[in-house]
């Protein structure tokens, strides 16, 4: 039986983990399904690699950024750089961007003026913000909604583990909550009820590869073909037949990452 189509919004194909066999874990990915995959670039310097591993393959995009984790030892975004990045046929999110306050918060301040940044690239190209946050939640929603105010943008939250205060915040301004890995391991039922909540219209799918990889290979490299694992618990939570919650979120996919539909 043909597996039903899946989109990974979010991946990094160009980490080592993955590059060691590159051709052989895309492959797999579109056997199992996984027929589009977003690579993001984390470090404005890697973008060259980055941009020619979705140059290389059918169906490969990439988004560009600074991670707000690298924000203290990187330049400093420059919006016209993102601006220009953007003419790239391929080029179809910015960031990922955010705020991580687990392991850097000594760099806070930069990281918020590294996302308002951001932010006003993906509010002056149109393409959807991309957005990591950890131990953030106040902070985050504060920023969002007070840049929402100044001009709209579209945004996802991706690999989105937050609070639900955050998840409403975020889904009032009519942006979008990723779901990873992390929402099928079974210690993560406070975060499957944020989900359920949710708009279906809203929810995309993602791997975070070679990172968070489901059940059954939790503690494993993960890759984009596992997928189809976390859509599995997707449909689930939404009472749907995989095909249909599929075909959903990749349909979600299209409406946001306009440039990869």
């Amino acid at each position: 039986m043909t597996p039903p189509e899946i989109v990974d919004s979010h991946c990094h194909l160009d980490f080592p983990q993955l590059a060691e066999d590159l051709d052989a874990v895309i492959a797999r990915a579109k056997g199992a399904g996984v027929t589009r995959m977003v690579t993001i670039c984390t470090k404005l310097r890697e973008l060259p690699n980055v941009k020619a591993i979705a140059e290389a393959h059918d169906g490969l995009f990439f988004a560009a950024g600074t991670h707000p984790m690298s924000v203290a030892t990187e330049p400093m975004v420059r919006v016209e750089e993102l601006i220009a990045l953007a003419a790239h046929p391929k080029m179809v999110g910015i960031g990922e961007s955010g705020l991580d306050y687990h392991y850097t918060a000594d760099s806070k301040d930069m990281q918020q003026e590294s996302l308002r940044l951001h932010i006003e690239a993906a509010r002056q190209t149109g393409l959807p913000l991309i957005i990591h946050a950890r131990d953030a939640d106040d902070d985050m929603a504060r920023i969002l909604t007070e840049e929402y105010l100044v001009g709209s943008y579209s945004c996802v939250m991706h690999c989105f583990s937050s609070g639900a205060e955050l998840a409403r915040a975020a889904l009032e301004l009519g942006f979008y909550l990723s779901m990873s890995g992390i929402a099928a391991f079974p210690k993560s039922e406070a975060l499957r009820d944020i989900f359920r909540a949710a708009p279906p219209e809203r929810i995309l799918l993602e791997t975070d590869a070679p990172y968070l990889a489901p059940p059954p290979y939790r503690g494993k490299r993960n890759e984009p073909a596992y997928t189809v694992h976390t859509a599995e618990v997707g449909a689930t939570l939404f009472g749907m037949e995989l095909a249909e919650f599929a075909a959903l979120t990749s349909a979600n996919f299209d409406r946001l990452f306009w440039k990869a539909a």
